[in-house]
């Protein structure tokens, strides 16, 4: 038995009082309202973070979890079809398994589309048939985010099939529809997709809510529409989220849901309306067992010490105190390992000019949206190279599960670097291998030495060489955070001091292979057109 005494703020009456939590077994058995009491601490529902990838931390879910609780973050809801397109049905098990470390609540949904389309390579396919296994696990709460919403819409047999078997087993499912309006967002939405991570603009969500879906408010790395979707919360909040999709280890350091919580409340927002959002909703619309300070519920809450910075000082879930400001409560666990990488390096990343102009990535600062440009591209010796007054560089993508493959070749502009070379294994979502550089040498080496590593992060530029090993699945260490997070933001400083003005350029680079999103992308097997869904020739029509 455990007593926890504050002022207690119940999300659900929108109170808060002076009084004592009583806690057996990992659940509240009464809490007791003590009038004319004075505290200064405040114990209120722990935050949930309504869509995240655990694999975009690069960190195992224990370390992870480790991290999150020191924030008040007590639970997730995360769709592990990052290390499913590496490993397939083994890769989420592996999830599980290893959240079984960490008393964070992590709770796993099941990867729809394992490859996220059929125009590039993924490490496994999991088609109806194959996900039916995963559908009858009761810990498994949902269908992941629906990415092929060109598929829900025109309703293809495979997209059929996924959607009923959801149905079958009561999964609710998840959706990814980045600027879909109107007819087709009604059809997509009509077709089961509960949830939307993907809003830019507040007419796209509040078009979207009133078609029935709950608007996620997204605040990642490469992604940041927070700030302009928050206003909705004023009047929307019982159908809106909170969440943070893609975020890297050294951003993780600063905080998590606490500072989405701080800016909402600054922002104007009600206090208890914000808790619906980051709390009650997540709990409610997936079914979660996490505790929303209600006798009965699972014990998880945390203790601040004001309702305005929200630092944290302690955390606790199912009763257990796991985070306490000033303590490591927490250890590191050592992961298993689990990999999928067989992959030989191009002797040479030579293009051949010909007349004309070619189709170029242009970046659109602070989104995973891109441009496609056209352009007259450099030429030397009859090969096209890069052009760093244009900011045009070469970008490079490579099947790593395929043995000796033919990698694609193209040209990005928006990176900014003057120097050097960056590549990455993590390159949503079927994570091969991806590099953007500013001469060929260098682009081979980065290229080189992940394939040594069987997957990382890396920086080159002549002499000077940094990686950042991520050997399992190839997207996650199997460090310590601390660690992780140190190298992660050495590479970005090196990346900056090469020249490029971006917040993250690695993140930015790892969304250039996901072809679900608009205008242009680079598949292991082409340019390719993510307005009209086809293949693109370098050279434009």
């Amino acid at each position: 038995m455990s007593l926890f005494c504050g002022n207690i703020v119940d999300p659900i009456k929108k109170k808060i009082f002076p009084g004592t939590i009583e806690v057996n077994n990992g659940r509240i058995v009464s809490i007791t309202e003590e009038e004319g009491k004075s505290y200064d601490n405040y114990l209120l529902p722990g935050f949930v973070d309504s869509h995240i990838h655990v694999e975009s931390s690069m960190l195992t879910p224990s370390e992870f979890g480790r991290l999150l609780v020191r924030f008040g973050t007590v639970a997730t809801v995360s769709d592990c079809h990052e290390i499913a397109n590496v490993a397939g049905i083994e890769g989420v098990k592996y999830m599980l398994r290893e959240s079984q470390k960490t008393p964070l609540k992590i709770f796993f949904g099941i990867p729809s589309c394992v490859p996220a389309t059929d125009f590039d390579s993924s490490g496994a396919v999991l088609d109806a048939d194959a996900l039916e296994e995963l559908m009858k696990m009761d810990e498994l709460k949902y269908l992941g985010e629906f990415m092929d919403f060109p598929g829900v819409i025109n309703m293809t047999p495979k997209v059929k099939a996924k959607l009923d078997m959801a149905r079958k087993y009561g999964k609710l499912v998840d959706g990814h529809a980045p600027e879909l309006r109107g007819a087709d967002a009604k059809k997509y939405i009509d077709a089961g997709i509960s949830t939307d991570h993907e809003c830019v603009t507040i007419d796209e969500a509040l078009e979207k809510i009133d078609y029935g879906m709950k608007v996620q408010m997204r605040q990642g790395v490469a992604v940041k529409n927070f700030d302009d979707l928050i206003p909705i919360g004023h009047d929307n909040f019982e159908n809106c989220m909170f969440c943070s999709d893609d975020v890297h280890p050294d951003i993780l350091l600063r905080g998590h849901m606490n500072l989405l919580v701080q800016k909402a409340v600054r922002r104007g927002i009600g206090f208890f309306k914000v808790l619906q959002m980051v709390s009650v909703n997540p709990v409610k619309h997936y079914g979660l067992d996490v505790g929303l300070m209600q006798v009965g519920d699972s014990a998880d809450f945390i203790e601040m010490e004001d309702l305005q910075y929200f630092d944290v000082m302690r955390t606790v879930i199912a009763g257990e105190v796991v985070f306490e400001k000033g303590k490591e409560i927490l250890q590191y666990n050592e992961p298993e390992i689990i990999n999928n990488f067989v992959v030989e390096c191009p002797e040479n990343l030579d293009v051949p000019h010909r007349d004309g102009e070619i189709n170029v990535i242009e970046l659109v600062k602070d989104q995973v949206l891109t441009k496609r440009t056209k352009v007259l591209p450099k030429v030397e010796e009859g090969k096209l190279v890069c052009d760093l007054d244009r900011d045009l560089l070469k970008i490079v993508n490579l099947n790593r599960y395929k043995g000796k493959a033919t990698p694609t070749i193209a040209f990005v502009k928006g990176f900014g670097l003057k120097r050097g070379a960056i590549a990455s294994s993590v390159a949503h979502d079927s994570h091969n291998i991806l590099a953007v550089g500013t001469n060929d040498a260098d682009i081979l080496r980065a290229m080189e030495m992940i394939i040594e590593n069987k997957g990382g992060i890396v920086f080159v530029d002549g002499d000077t060489e940094f990686i950042l090993p991520l050997p399992v699945g190839g997207i996650m260490s199997d460090l310590p955070y601390l660690q992780v997070a140190k190298s992660y933001k050495k590479l970005e400083e090196l990346s900056c001091e090469a020249g490029s003005s971006l917040f993250s350029s690695y993140m930015s680079l790892s969304f250039l292979t996901l072809l679900v999103i608009p205008e242009i992308k680079i598949s292991d097997r082409g340019l390719f057109d993510s307005v009209n869904f086809r293949f693109l020739d370098l050279y434009a029509d």
